[in-house]
This record gives C-alpha cells, sequence and structure tokens, in this order.
C-alpha cells in the first residue's frame, strides 16, 4: 500500500460515490476531487482520516494540477452529459485534454478510466460510445499510461441505466419497442465494476492497457425486461418490437416514462442500437472475482431499493453551486431585479422538532400543501423537455448538499437551522427556495420560507407575475401545513415579510 493519495475525479457521481468507500475500506488514502466542498462534505465518507477533500473542476486546468500534485495514480469517473448536454463531446475532449497535462505534470504512475465498449471504426457507433471512445484515445496519447475498462450496461441501484429498466418494466405491461430490444448485451454489477477499478491499483500488468469489462451473461434487452419482471414480482410483460422507432423517439418516450430527462435519454437510447458484447475477457484472469448474474444483481438492486439503502444514483451527478446572486444579493450585480415572495410563522416548538418534517418533504412525502399543483408542474416541466420530478429523492427523511429533490437541487443544509433548494425545472430565470428556522426562546421559533427569483427577460417577469396569484396560495398554505404537520401549535402566521439581504459583492469582471 502506497503512502501518497490516489485520486478520484467524479467523487460525487453515481459510480465515484461508491468506489471512494471501497477504496477507503481497503486501507488506501484517498483525495476526492468535486466542484463543490459542501456537497462533498455531506458524503459518509468525509470524515474518514485516510481521506482528502479537494474542490475543482476538470475544466479548470489550474485547480485540476494543484489536486493532481502529491498523488500516485487517479480515477478518470466524469462525463459532461449532465453538464453540458449539447455539447458533450467537445466538454469531454478538453477536460480529458486537461487531465492528461495535470496527470503529467504530477508524475502520476497510471490513469484509470473506465468508459463505454465500442469500435472506433465503426461507422455506426453512437455518438455517445463514440465520445467515450475518443477519450480513452486522448488519455492513453499521453504520457501517463492509462488503463481503460470498457463496460456495457452497468446495473445497480440508483445507476441511470437500471432507472431506465425499473421504470418501463414498472409503468408498462404492453410495451411497444424499437427493433434493438433483441440486440445482444452483456451487463455487469456495479459492485464487480467497483472490484475491477481498484484492482487496476494493485496489478501493475494493467497498466496502459484496455480490456473489456461485463458479466456472466450474454442477454437481450427484452429478456432483461422478463428477468426483471419475474423479480419484481410483475406479471408477464407483453414486449411487441417495431421497426419504426427512432433512437430520437424511443429517448423522448423514456423521458416521459422514466426519471431520466430526453438530455441523457437520448444519448443512451442511441447507444442501445450498438450490440455491446466482451470480445476480450484477459481481466478476468488478471483480476478474479465472483460475477454476479442479471438476475443476482437485480435482486441485489431491488433489495436495496426496498430497503433505502441506495448509496449513490445517477442524480447525484450536478453542479451544487449557489448562483452569484444568490449568495449576494444584488440585484444590479446579478444583472437583473431580484423578486421576492416571503412568507413566516411563529411555532411554540423548538428547531429539532421542526427540522425532520421540513428535510422530509417531497419525493413520496408530497409538499403538506398543494402536492397535486406541484406535481402537474412537474408533468408540465416533463412535457417541454425538463427534468419534471425525476425519481423523487434519494432517501425519504435525510437530505444532504447535492441531492436531487423532485426537480430541485439541494444547495444548503444546515441542521436545525437553513435549507436552500435550486430550482432545475425549466424557467425563463433562475430560482430559489429558501427556509429558516430561528428560536425565539422558551420554545417559541419563527420558520420562514424565501422564494427568490432572477427573471431573465420579459417572458421571465410575465412568468413570475401571471403566477405570483398562486405563489402566495401555495406558499402561505405550505407553512401553515408544516407547522400542522409538526403537531405543536401555530402562535402566528403565515404572513408575508420583507427580506434584509446583503448587497456587497465581489465586482464582476465584465464591470471592473
Amino acid at each position: 500500500m502506497r503512502p501518497e493519495p490516489v485520486l478520484v475525479t467524479g467523487s460525487t457521481g453515481y459510480v465515484g460515490g461508491r468506489l471512494i468507500p471501497q477504496l477507503l475500506q481497503a486501507g488506501y488514502r484517498v483525495r476526492a476531487l468535486g466542484r463543490s466542498l459542501a456537497k462533498l462534505r455531506c458524503r459518509p465518507w468525509a470524515n474518514h482520516p485516510l481521506v482528502e477533500l479537494a474542490q475543482g473542476d476538470v475544466l479548470d486546468l489550474p485547480s485540476l494540477r494543484q489536486a493532481t500534485q502529491g498523488c500516485w495514480a487517479a480515477f478518470y469517473l466524469v462525463h459532461s452529459m449532465i453538464a453540458a448536454p449539447g455539447a458533450y463531446r467537445e466538454t469531454d475532449r478538453r477536460a480529458a485534454g486537461n487531465m492528461v497535462d495535470a496527470a503529467a505534470a504530477a508524475g502520476l504512475d497510471r490513469l484509470i478510466y473506465l468508459g463505454g465498449l465500442g469500435e472506433a471504426d465503426d461507422p455506426n457507433l453512437s455518438a455517445h460510445l463514440r465520445s467515450r471512445t475518443e477519450v480513452a484515445l486522448i488519455l492513453q496519447a499521453g504520457p501517463v499510461p492509462a488503463t481503460f475498462l470498457r463496460a456495457a450496461m452497468i446495473l445497480g441501484s440508483g445507476s441511470a441505466s437500471f432507472e431506465i429498466l425499473r421504470y418501463l418494466v414498472d409503468r408498462l405491461p404492453v410495451m411497444v419497442t424499437p427493433a434493438w430490444v433483441r440486440n445482444p448485451v452483456q451487463p455487469i454489477a456495479i459492485s464487480n465494476v467497483l472490484n475491477y477499478l481498484q484492482g487496476c491499483l494493485e496489478h501493475d500488468e494493467v497498466r496502459g492497457q484496455t480490456f473489456d469489462i461485463g458479466g456472466p451473461e450474454v442477454l437481450t434487452y427484452e429478456q432483461l425486461f422478463r428477468i426483471y419482471a419475474q423479480e419484481a414480482g410483475l406479471p408477464r410483460r407483453l414486449i411487441i418490437p417495431v421497426p419504426v422507432l427512432t433512437p430520437r423517439l424511443s429517448s423522448l418516450w423514456i423521458h416521459l416514462i422514466t426519471p431520466v430527462p430526453a438530455a441523457i435519454a437520448r444519448p443512451l437510447a442511441e447507444g442501445l442500437r450498438n450490440p455491446v458484447v466482451c470480445r476480450d475477457t484477459r481481466i478476468r484472469g488478471i483480476i478474479p472475482q465472483e460475477l454476479l448474474d442479471c438476475r443476482q444483481t437485480i435482486r441485489r438492486a431491488l433489495d436495496k431499493i426496498k430497503m433505502q439503502q441506495v448509496d449513490t444514483c445517477w442524480m447525484d451527478a450536478g453542479a451544487a453551486v449557489p448562483p452569484e446572486w444568490v449568495t449576494c444579493g444584488d440585484a444590479p450585480y446579478a444583472g437583473g431585479t431580484i423578486l421576492e415572495c416571503g412568507y413566516k410563522v411563529r411555532l411554540q416548538a423548538t428547531p429539532e422538532e421542526v427540522w425532520q418534517p421540513l428535510i422530509s418533504m417531497g419525493g413520496d412525502q408530497g409538499y403538506y400543501f398543494g402536492t397535486v399543483l406541484w406535481k402537474l408542474r412537474g408533468w408540465f416541466d416533463r412535457l417541454i423537455g425538463g427534468i419534471g420530478f425525476r425519481g423523487g429523492r434519494r432517501h425519504p427523511t435525510q437530505l444532504r448538499v447535492g441531492d436531487a429533490l423532485d426537480f430541485w437541487r439541494v444547495l444548503t443544509v444546515e441542521e436545525n437551522r437553513r435549507l436552500v433548494l435550486l430550482a432545475e425545472m425549466k424557467l425563463p430565470g433562475e430560482a430559489i427556495l429558501e427556509f429558516t428556522l430561528q428560536p425565539l426562546g422558551d420554545d417559541l421559533m419563527e420558520l420562514r420560507q424565501l422564494a427568490r427569483y432572477l427573471p431573465r427577460g420579459l417572458g421571465g417577469l410575465l412568468y413570475w407575475y401571471s403566477l405570483y396569484p398562486l405563489h402566495e396560495y401555495v406558499y402561505g398554505g405550505m407553512l401553515r401545513a408544516l407547522a400542522r404537520q409538526v403537531g405543536r401549535p401555530l402562535v402566528s402566521g403565515p404572513e408575508r415579510f420583507t427580506p434584509k439581504l446583503p448587497q456587497t459583492c465581489p465586482v464582476p469582471k465584465n464591470r471592473a
């Protein structure tokens, strides 16, 4: 075991968030890289004695170079489908080039990259799989040996592939599918992927090599659907393949039926047309392990979901960095007028008594008031190409910075004090929803709810003012209903309040 740390990029993503605790348990020192230190600090492993937290971005070369210094190896587990859905290929190329530069400057011994199966010379290869291959070629062209693990479909609780599979089969007793439903695929369990990644630190013979990783079975997607239905205790699904469904139509259908938005569903759906089967199984002899079959993997994933023990989720990927206008409150600096709607109530309660009902709202619990209206907003957002309600929330009673909560992203969690949510639905502007808990003494406290909105253009102003009466109705009702949920006397309110916001900000570059 080397004394220097291992750098893990994408440390709050689906794979990285599971790899880090496994490496720590094995005794490795780990440096976790993320764009938000607050999001990193909320991870269960953040206080482990062997972990270091580093703020940086693979698109910011100086921060990446700084994070890489002193490490002996690095895992490259990032991609830009969520961050830059319309230009992820170019963004991924830039990020990979930065990783090559930083790895060389730090004198790393090896890079380890997890990508997808596909041959670069295949003219029918999807854009997503081609981008994964391009990243590997960039990394392997650098002076630091880069190991490329090519995986097909990764199955596990919370993975995008598993969530698509789960929601399609759960919700559709009759499935009209594209012809790709009968393409061969070789899925692999996330636990097996993690073992291969860790093994790449422990076997020098994998340095600079490319390996295919997959489970023990080659199936069709149709067979996967049937196995899932059996393990979930569902009636047999009727599957009807038709030749007229294009990848674009398939992605729109996935967007409407599953929590995975069209921006992610389309690249994934396009990749389904390509048979993805391992051609090279050498790694099984180098890093031996028990490979789980698809039935075992699906059963374990469903058990994790039932026990509410989903460690990471595809929704974890996403910036948890508040817009600058949120932290400074300066309308001129923000470039427009910040519109606000605030309500407050006073309760005969302690902040501790209010906190748990507050952070439990959303998901299956709903919003205590106007839940139907919130769901209608989610469906409308889904219809216009937004994320909608996604999959609800990661855990029914816990929130951490970076979590997805319906169509919000958690920006701030200060226990018993403050909760800030950033709207990720389609809006003609930017919006946050903030809750603050203020103790007043003698078991009396004040709960404030503040909606703040920065409109973009005339459409943004029309949006706010046309919905303003509805905002007043919903926000005031939410506080009253939340007070009932707490079960303690409501002393006063809901009543409007005007917040006092700081007006000091750094001078923006374009105004310096």
